[in-house]
């Protein structure tokens, strides 16, 4: 296992709580200005995409 300084693991950290923003902007957003049916499934996907990736992002700032 990689042993990352406090740091990196901060900066890590934080572009993927970036990453998990562009997820649901990119997936939940985007179905309310398409001109084509909202899809539930792809909203939820990017919900999950969100939670994993805010997730990943908290575990990840949280241990300094």
């Amino acid at each position: 296992m990689l042993r990352w300084k406090g740091q990196r693991r901060a900066l890590f950290g934080e572009k993927f709580l970036d990453l998990a923003n562009y997820a649901a902007a990119a997936l939940v957003f985007s179905q309310f200005v398409s001109e084509q049916p909202v899809s539930w499934r792809v909203g939820i996907a990017g919900a999950m995409a969100w939670l994993v990736f805010a997730a990943l992002s908290y575990w990840l700032a949280g241990e300094q």
